[in-house]
């Protein structure tokens, strides 16, 4: 899939296949990603997406396929390149900091370049300016030994960029903060990435880090690529059953597609339940039993009906339970039980009789 624009398929892989004896862990998958893209492999355990990543990276020999780099072949199973690790020019940033208790910041973030021969003047240079970046300017001179969880991600972070990689490649980055540090770094992330403009592939299993930090996610699962797209699409556009269970909190309604077709939307007649789901068309025709997918955040639940009669139903409030930022509620509706998630206003309590009212849009027919 080549974007058609100057900085299409600056990292390029192409069919990539790794098995581990009959164990196929990455089956065929192939991306691309364009200059300054941040893009994140997102999937649960076992999917692909390390094991892809550390293929890119030159630390998993990949049994077919072939990984380009600025239009460079660093693995190609045809043409037999497999270029070392070192020679990728890439720089990778792991879960555990790897970072070097017995040196000093500046000396951590200074590694690379001092392997690299760089000229004294210049090592000192480059690291006070990404020291600076990742907000650590003045801490060069500390132990790294004398840092917390946050800052030790900094100085890998900093150590990653501070030789002018092709790309930066992480795996897991933030698994090791905790919940309050892991979002604040997620935005300091951003603002880096996009500082810097450097080429990224971040892996997660984390679903919101991947909806807050990517221009781009890929949904993998089973060694292959479920969906592609941005974060919105991916959010608001599940196209399998996976993806929408997988990325945020959705209702599943299953039913068959009614040939109704009233102002553009697709009926889908309910089991149980027999009510008319009146949704967004398909990407393509849909025949037969169907799945559609409803994000907990948009169903409306109301005290009385409203004005608008599409998509709306009775329902019960049957239980209700406290998020702190938000509260969960389990409705009961004529398909059965309805998952919603709502701001702790105006609460509804368990027994009320309500009304449930969901947007045509927000139905989602899924594979």
């Amino acid at each position: 899939m080549a974007h058609n624009d100057e900085r299409a398929g600056y990292i390029e892989v192409d069919d990539l296949v790794v098995k581990y004896g009959e164990a196929v862990a990455v089956d065929g998958v192939s991306f691309r990603v364009r200059r300054g893209e941040h893009l994140t492999l997102l999937g649960p355990s076992g999917c692909g997406k390390t094991t892809s990543l550390r293929a890119i990276a030159g630390l998993e020999q990949p049994t077919a396929g072939e990984i380009r780099i600025d239009g460079r072949a660093v693995y190609s199973s045809s043409r037999k390149i497999n270029l070392p690790p070192e020679r990728r020019e890439l720089s990778m940033v792991f879960q555990s900091y790897a970072i070097w208790p017995h040196m000093t910041v500046a000396e951590n973030v200074a590694y690379g370049l001092t392997l690299r021969k760089t000229p004294r003047d210049e090592v000192r240079r480059r690291v006070d300016e990404v020291l600076g970046m990742v907000r650590l300017g003045g801490l060069g001179d500390r132990p790294a030994s004398r840092l917390s969880g946050g800052q030790q991600q900094r100085v890998a972070l900093a150590r990653s960029i501070a030789f002018n990689p092709k790309a930066l490649l992480l795996d897991e980055p933030l698994s090791n903060l905790d919940a309050k540090l892991r979002a604040q770094m997620r935005v300091e992330l951003r603002e880096l990435q996009q500082a810097i403009n450097v080429t990224s592939i971040y892996v997660t299993h984390d679903q919101e880090e991947a909806l807050a930090i990517s221009d781009r996610i890929i949904v993998m699962n089973g060694g292959t690529i479920e969906q592609e797209g941005s974060p919105g699409d991916i959010y608001d556009r599940p196209r399998t059953r996976f993806v929408a269970d997988f990325i945020g909190a959705s209702n599943i309604v299953l039913g068959q597609v009614d040939a109704v077709r009233s102002n553009g939307h697709v009926a889908l007649r309910t089991e149980p339940g027999g009510m008319l789901l009146r949704c967004q068309p398909p990407a393509a025709s849909q025949t037969g039993a169907a799945a559609v997918s409803i994000r907990t955040v948009y169903p409306e639940i109301l005290r009385r009906p409203p004005a608008d009669d599409l998509n709306v139903w009775p329902g019960r409030v049957e239980r209700r339970v406290f998020l702190g930022d938000a509260v969960q509620y389990f409705v009961s509706w004529p398909a059965g039980t309805l998952s919603v998630r709502k701001l702790p206003l105006d609460l509804f309590d368990e027994g009320d009789d309500v009304f449930i009212h969901v947007d045509p849009q927000f139905c989602v027919f899924v594979e």
